[in-house]
């Protein structure tokens, strides 16, 4: 069998029916010098996006408008809405966080978490009116939530921007 001298060392000549292999993948290639990666290195990038970000966010944020409308309506809680909406917030930020990865840059991430928070916080004082309606009450949504909860509502939206902010960053 003859051997032909490669820069590797030495390898079967392929008349011979010996078996060449790469030493890489010829795909490699077409990868950045600085992303390529082996099937058993852990991927930290794999799986976030942007959209991704939006629905772990969204899914949060429907669990504390459902939160603040139970506490708030059926339960009767009105000063622990304040702690409820931040910790929401934190959690709308975390969600975002985990759905995103690297994919979203912090300025957007902060920005989505912050927005997201916000609606989260405004159907849940909807839900809280609408439970009101139920109920038997007259007022409009407005009405109802100044003449109920008076400083809460603001409260309620400041403790839950600014927590999905911090979490965000």
């Amino acid at each position: 069998m003859r051997r032909m001298t490669t820069p590797g060392g030495t390898a079967p000549d392929p008349q011979d029916g010996g078996e060449r292999r790469l030493a890489r993948p010829p795909s490699d290639r077409y990868r950045a010098a600085e992303g390529v990666t082996t099937g058993t290195e852990d991927q930290a990038g794999a799986g976030g996006s942007f959209g991704r970000a939006v629905a772990f966010g969204a899914l949060t944020g429907l669990v504390l408008a459902a939160a603040i409308t139970v506490l708030g309506g059926v339960l009767l809680i009105t000063a622990g809405l304040i702690a409820v909406a931040g910790l929401g917030g934190w959690a709308i930020a975390v969600a975002v966080r985990a759905g995103g990865l690297d994919a979203v840059a912090p300025p957007r991430r902060g920005a989505l978490a912050v927005g997201l928070a916000a609606a989260a916080v405004a159907a849940g004082q909807l839900g809280l009116w609408l439970f009101a309606r139920y109920e038997g009450g007259v007022l409009g949504p407005v009405d109802y939530l100044a003449e109920t909860f008076e400083l809460l509502v603001p409260l309620q939206f400041l403790f839950a921007i600014a927590a999905a902010w911090l979490a965000a960053r």
